[in-house]
């Protein structure tokens, strides 16, 4: 026969399994709100490098300046001088490229700096 006790009070057994449960449940409920501010921290700090990497690829579009056309100087100069500006053409293009590439840059700025870049 079970061991009952009188006066409805939970005895030793009982307390300890009460106990128990309140325990578990507070450890489970302070676990789902560590996780959701946590989720909520890191959306928040994806969403600022978010922006910080758009801010950086307005900068980057707003200080490539257009490559100068160089005057004709004298004929020994005038052959180096005109390889130099489609070589930096070349790398500029590249640079953008890379920029797009790593999403820096959505198609719309791309197409636009290539734009300003040559001269359309």
């Amino acid at each position: 026969m079970p061991f009952i006790r009188r006066g409805g009070r939970p005895g030793l057994i009982g307390l300890a399994a009460r106990t128990a449960v309140v325990a578990g449940t507070a450890s489970a409920v302070g676990g789902a709100m560590d996780r959701r501010q946590h989720d909520k921290a890191a959306a928040e700090q994806a969403l600022a490098q978010q922006q910080a990497m758009e801010q950086a690829a307005a900068a980057a579009v707003a200080n490539m300046a257009p490559v100068p056309v160089a005057a004709p100087v004298a004929a020994p100069l005038a052959a180096p001088v005109a390889q130099a500006a489609p070589v930096d053409i070349v790398s500029r293009l590249q640079q953008l490229g890379e920029l797009r590439q790593q999403g820096l840059l959505n198609d719309q700025e791309f197409e636009l700096a290539k734009a300003q870049l040559l001269g359309n």
